[in-house]
């Protein structure tokens, strides 16, 4: 049969994360790419018993269709912990919050609509914003999050700006209270809509980052937020809080898709959630995740010294980003780095623009402190290697 692919076809790729992801499940190799939460934050006991109570209470209902703006008591939930007002009607339930990012897009991108995000930015919006044919626009950033000067002189004509605050995905860093205020201020002023991205939000080692965006222009801004690092990524389960100006389309895309999430999930994770689960589980993820983000540092900064690398030291989240010396491609450099038995994810593909070869992103949560030790040496060994390829340093560490 001759098959004949839709125009918007051409634009859906094969996810760069996946495919590495393929690389790491061969045997011996220590992960340091995938954005997978630790199976040890799983709280296994907690859904069992959610399971048999749900199933138990009133089964032929979780087992049957539901409405598609999802289970009440799960969007009364939801409302309950934002920091802002919120009325459960504004609350969609996502099949994760990936979903809530391909609504957000067919609700709101046409082909060539301007779209601007961070620099760099989350892979997974690229992917879920590029089959409807937008014009991605990169507006510069920096430590604190984007440049306020930057993002106004593109804010014409854009349909919205797509942000992640909180331990962002790549990089890690996190948006300042003064940034989020000018931000925020700078946009409404622009007229321009918010996308505000927030799944690693609870993640935080310290303190908890500022208010979200949308607390300070509930009526400027799409939240999404997620279960999947504070409960389980395997139940798919999302929501996005939206104007009601909005929300009844957002509403009408998700029922051509898949006119409900799964309804026994979403009772499951409601029957979990109640007495105050989350505030007594959370913490322990927050935990286990600043010991091995802890880890990770000390041995970036023993192991890669003398070697011009820099990385930062996220406050929160799942990531850290790391930039190489110039003249290193990190995608050359990986299957070299697999060769020790150590996976990464090269940068360049989370710049929606031309990006950057010497960046790579490192996830420190899934590998236990001894194997991010025994990574992190493999990882320089390489660095040291290809840089005495390229004439610029010799094999030998620095003495520490």
């Amino acid at each position: 049969m001759n098959w004949k692919l839709a125009a918007r076809a051409t634009k859906m790729n094969p996810s760069v994360l996946r495919e590495i992801l393929k690389v790491t499940e061969r045997p011996g190799i220590i992960s340091l790419a995938g954005g997978l939460p630790s199976p040890k934050t799983f709280p296994i006991q907690a859904f069992a018993d959610a399971c048999a109570e749900v199933l138990h209470n009133d089964g032929q209902a979780a087992l049957q269709y539901a409405a598609s703006e999802g289970y009440a008591p799960l969007r009364q939930a939801v409302a309950d912990m934002l920091p802002w007002n919120v009325d459960p009607a504004q609350v969609l339930i996502t099949t994760g919050s990936q979903q809530g990012l391909d609504l957000v897009a067919k609700v709101l991108i046409d082909p060539g609509s301007k779209v601007l995000v961070e620099t760099p930015t989350y892979l997974g919006a690229l992917q879920a914003f590029g089959p409807m044919e937008p014009v991605p626009a990169s507006v510069a950033s920096d430590d604190e999050g984007v440049v306020v000067d930057d993002l106004v002189a593109k804010a014409k004509d854009a349909r919205f700006v797509y942000l992640l605050p909180n331990f962002q995905n790549p990089t890690g860093r996190t948006m300042t209270e003064a940034r989020r205020a000018a931000v925020s201020a700078a946009a409404a002023e622009a007229g321009l809509p918010i996308v505000e991205d927030n799944p690693y939000g609870e993640l935080w080692f310290d303190q908890a980052p500022p208010l979200p965006l949308a607390a300070r222009n509930p009526e400027g801004v799409i939240y999404l937020g997620s279960f999947s690092k504070v409960l389980a990524p395997g139940l798919r389960l999302g929501f996005l809080v939206a104007p009601k100006s909005i929300y009844p389309k957002l509403l009408q895309a998700k029922q051509a898709v898949d006119l409900h999430t799964p309804i026994f999930t979403q009772r499951m994770v409601s029957a979990v959630m109640k007495d105050g689960f989350l505030d007594r589980h959370v913490p322990t993820i927050r935990a286990l995740y600043k010991r091995q983000r802890d880890a990770m540092l000390a041995a970036l900064t023993r192991e890669m010294k003398g070697l011009d690398v820099k990385f930062n030291a996220p406050l929160g989240g799942m990531f850290l980003w790391v930039r190489l010396p110039e003249g290193i491609d990190t995608v050359a450099l990986l299957p070299k780095a697999v060769e020790r038995n150590v996976a990464f994810v090269p940068g360049a593909p989370f710049y929606a623009g031309e990006g950057d070869p010497r960046t790579l992103r490192l996830s420190f949560v899934t590998a236990s402190v001894e194997d991010i030790d025994t990574a992190i040496a493999a990882l320089a060994l390489t660095v040291r290697e290809e840089l005495a390829l390229l004439g610029k340093r010799s094999l030998a560490p620095e003495p520490v």
